[in-house]
């Protein structure tokens, strides 16, 4: 069925399911001042009620799954400065190939495992991927050696490389309602890294009960805590719209799905050929969307390594206020992510570049003050607070490359999976030149790095701005009438 413009405010189409059922499709309304602050408020009450229910599960499973991701990806930073090292007597720079091991298996699985999300139930295989790293995690309680944690963290990260990428690629919807719940999901691995750091001052008064050290009580905690969200996966994760059976959904709701996506531009799943790869790899999307990312994913994080937590560490503060403290840069992290996508929706109007200027800016601005080291304590003390703010863009350019990449199924999903793919690509070897634990808290080359980095960021961003604006334009000429 052709796309037609109509007025939502005064009319609807009506169109036959495949059971001859009818049901109104409403195209995208008039924006209004309620919308600033949730999209639905100005949507039909048939399609606020549907994305009422989707939200509450997929953007719900979405957020919990991430959150026990990055709960279980990030564990090692904590416990290793909460007795990990001193308990497996570890030295140099085992901490960094902790983290490699991890990035190794992440980026061995992210490009294939959203590759098979075309072809088979997403339902089915992002909750098997998180049960596998759930119970993987309880195994590093049980490490007694350096390569004993190396194996494990390869294949956590071989089991966690599909959600990250497989979530952006199912949450991929209309242009709207895109940044927001994109933002959101992102946020909530960054709750996990702020709560990982609670947690482990809490379980750490465990220490030594039932034989158990604290920092193995984490691991134990954590698999806990992910094992319930992963089985719920399995009953409740609606898969995408064309061939959803989600028992949550009525027959007339999973054809509005449909017809939404349809309104949108969004197509639907379609066969690899040697032509599509052609159209992929000649397009500027891939490139320029995947350097985008690289720059994103490191220039913020410091590799991993926990900067901050070090730093309190080398000044003497207590195991409590080492995992408590960078909770502060987190929340922070948290709050940005939030004012750049509702910024991004209505201050800038859809636009997503500037945030990603913003964020460049200040990561410019804080890892030169920590290159130069000898500042005021003050300030540094605020440079790590808010060094982390620039994390929260990942959403935002996850939002702008399913909006480039619209009108193909496929392309969208390779165009999202190397993004994620190539950034943890540059990761697996970067940190080991830049972030080397032994040249910890005052890691110089990792904080000049910094710099470069967010401006490559900034052009990027502007240089996608413009490439952007060319092609709609030109695709706008070629449909309008002669």
């Amino acid at each position: 069925m052709a796309n037609k413009e109509i007025n939502s405010t005064a009319r609807a189409a009506e169109v036959d399911s495949d059971a001859a059922d009818k049901v109104q499709v409403v195209e995208k309304p008039k924006q209004t001042w309620k919308s600033y602050f949730w999209d639905t408020f100005d949507k039909s009450p048939e399609e606020r009620r549907f994305l009422f229910k989707l939200d509450a599960v997929i953007l719900s499973f979405a957020s919990f799954g991430y959150f026990i991701k990055y709960l279980d990806q990030i564990n090692i930073s904590s416990a290793y400065v909460s007795g990990l090292k001193e308990e497996l007597q570890l030295n140099g720079n085992e901490l960094n190939y902790m983290v490699t091991c991890w990035t190794i298996g992440y980026v061995l699985g992210e490009i294939p495992s959203n590759l098979l999300l075309t072809r088979v139930r997403p339902s089915l295989w992002i909750p098997a991927c998180e049960l596998v790293w759930s119970v993987l995690t309880i195994l590093l309680s049980r490490c007694q050696t350096a390569k004993q944690i190396y194996v494990v963290r390869l294949f956590v990260g071989l089991a966690e490389s599909g959600f990250y990428p497989g979530m952006q690629y199912i949450i991929g919807n209309r242009k709207d309602e895109l940044a927001k719940r994109s933002c959101i999901f992102h946020a909530s691995g960054t709750i996990g890294t702020m709560f990982s750091g609670y947690l482990m001052t809490a379980v750490y008064t465990l220490d030594g009960k039932n034989g158990y050290k604290g920092w193995q009580w984490l691991f134990i905690v954590n698999t806990v805590i992910s094992l319930p969200v992963a089985i719920a996966g399995f009953f409740f994760f609606p898969d995408v719209p064309e061939i959803t059976h989600a028992w949550w959904l009525t027959k007339d709701e999973i054809t509005l799905a449909k017809k939404r996506m349809q309104f949108e531009g969004r197509a639907n799943r379609g066969p690899y050929t040697k032509a599509k790869f052609r159209k992929i790899f000649t397009s500027w999307h891939i490139y320029a969307l995947v350097i985008l990312y690289i720059c994103f994913n490191n220039g913020s994080g410091y590799g991993g390594q926990p900067a901050f937590a070090l730093w309190l560490k080398q000044e003497g503060y207590s195991i409590a206020a080492i995992n408590s403290y960078p909770t502060i840069a987190a929340a922070l992290a948290v709050i940005f992510t939030y004012i750049y996508a509702w910024t991004s929706d209505s201050l800038f109007k859809g636009a997503r570049w500037p945030p990603m200027v913003f964020s460049g800016v200040v990561n410019i601005i804080t890892n030169t003050s920590l290159a130069v080291w000898d500042i005021p304590l003050g300030w540094k003390w605020a440079c790590y607070i808010i060094g982390s703010i620039g994390g929260g863009i990942s959403g935002l350019t996850f939002a702008w490359a399913h909006e480039i990449c619209s009108d193909d199924n496929e392309e969208r999903a390779l165009v999202v999976a190397s993004m994620n793919e190539m950034a943890y690509v540059v990761q697996a070897w970067l940190p080991l030149l830049i972030w080397q634990q032994v040249e910890a808290p005052r890691y110089h080359k990792g904080f000049i790095t910094m710099v470069f980095i967010a401006a490559g960021l900034i052009v990027t961003s502007l240089a996608i701005r413009v490439l952007h604006h060319r092609e709609r334009a030109r695709k706008a000429r070629l449909a309008s009438p002669e």
